[in-house]
């Protein structure tokens, strides 16, 4: 299915984006990347392909400008992130029209997400992968869609501060943990698994 080069004005700016969205899709997933990574993230453009082939649409879009990538202290505004986020999830409502939508957020990409479907309640699902959850702390009990939080099992910190997070999720939500996965799972395997259960989750609550 063909991927449609976009670019999406958000505050004065202009985001490069990659949209692909089925004519009998069941839902959009917007992808939210970590820092230092973008749009062509291979971790993250895999697991796009997999929720492709499950019949759902996938956006994949630069949180910041070249210009803005610059400074890492860009990298890790939350509220900027998150605000970017909101913005692009609007405009690809009016462009698309009435799908369920879901975020898949990596690293601090996952802390945005959260922050954003604590925003936004008419999110229908989130997953994060490796997410810095804690970076969204304050946001976790508003959060009102299905979290599904994805962990490698040697990822000792990230481990701990997701499994600190369920604690705050008042929402329905699931730890998985790939077991022998460090935080960018590199292994056999590893981010084929990622990939089957967040799809999985998507498929299951952007019906």
């Amino acid at each position: 299915m063909p991927t449609t080069l976009t670019t999406i004005p958000v505050d004065g700016v202009e985001l490069e984006g990659d949209l692909v969205v089925p004519d009998d899709a069941d839902g959009v997933v917007i992808f939210a990347h970590g820092s230092g990574s973008s749009r062509k993230s291979p971790r993250n453009n895999y697991v796009a392909d997999v929720l492709r082939e499950r019949g759902l649409g996938t956006l994949l879009f630069d949180l910041l400008t070249e210009a803005e990538d610059q400074y890492r202290e860009n990298r890790f505004d939350i509220p900027l992130l998150t605000d970017r986020l909101v913005a692009v999830t609007e405009w690809l409502r009016e462009r698309e029209g009435a799908y369920e939508y879901g975020y898949f957020g990596s690293s601090t990409g996952a802390a945005a997400a959260l922050r954003a479907a604590a925003r936004k309640l008419d999110t229908a699902a989130v997953v994060s992968r490796g997410g810095r959850v804690d970076l969204a702390e304050e946001q976790l009990a508003d959060v009102t869609a299905p979290a599904l939080l994805i962990v490698g099992g040697e990822d000792d910190q990230v481990l701990r501060l997701n499994r600190e997070a369920t604690e705050l999720l008042a929402a329905e939500h699931e730890l998985h943990v790939v077991e022998g996965a460090g935080h960018l799972f590199e292994g056999p395997g590893e981010l084929e698994e990622v990939a089957e259960v967040a799809a999985d989750w998507f498929e299951t609550n952007l019906q």
